[in-house]
């Protein structure tokens, strides 16, 4: 059933509200906190999460006070995982293999992703950005919608992601607002433990 104007939007207004309250919690982390912070997600994650050598797992780069996955990407790399990262293309997201001492490029929004030359592939295991998130397992994104429509893409192409949702426990809000066509993520991790969909 689709949701009428007025809902939407104020469905859109919560959802921007929840985003800029938990970003603002974010950037109040001293820099030591999130290195602190993104260091224990590796240590978390690093060791124990489930692949098969070879499958190709995207993480991304930070931009502003995100958290830092190369300390996780890393060990990934090093039990065996291809890994990528997302490159803006088009107004949408394409996943580059990520190889260890090839260049990078500008991809705005401060972030930076390997050149075109680069592979493209389709993750198996995606480690996913996000602004806020609650105990179900679902996610606030940044508001342009890339990872939700890279997602619907992988789906169309017989590819079904897991989605591990990586985030900063400050980020916790009590509940994002949903609709009827959002997907909980798998497990999202945090400096506090591993929450899986309530």
């Amino acid at each position: 059933m689709d949701i009428d104007g007025g809902a939407q939007d104020d469905l859109r207004a919560k959802k921007s509200r929840l985003r800029a309250e938990a970003l603002s919690r974010r950037d109040a982390m001293g820099v030591e906190a999130r290195i602190e912070a993104s260091l224990a997600v590796a240590d978390l994650l690093g060791d124990t999460m489930e692949f098969d050598p070879g499958t190709i797992v995207s993480g991304f780069l930070p931009i502003r006070s995100e958290i830092d996955l190369r300390p996780l990407m890393a060990r990934l790399a090093d039990r065996g995982a291809r890994l990528c990262v997302p490159a803006i293309v088009g107004g949408e997201l394409e996943f580059r293999q990520l190889v260890r001492g090839e260049p990078l490029v500008p991809q705005g929004f401060g972030t930076l992703a390997p050149g075109e030359g680069a592979a493209v592939l389709d993750p198996l295991l995606m480690l996913v950005p996000l602004s806020a998130f609650d105990a179900r397992c679902h996610r606030i994104g940044y508001g342009r919608g890339y990872y939700d429509r890279a997602i619907t893409r992988l789906r169309d192409k017989g590819v079904s992601p897991r989605l591990v949702g990586v985030a900063f426990a400050v980020q916790e809000v009590e509940t994002v607002p949903t609709e009827a066509h959002d997907v909980a993520l798998d497990l999202i991790a945090t400096e506090a433990g591993i929450r899986h969909p309530a």
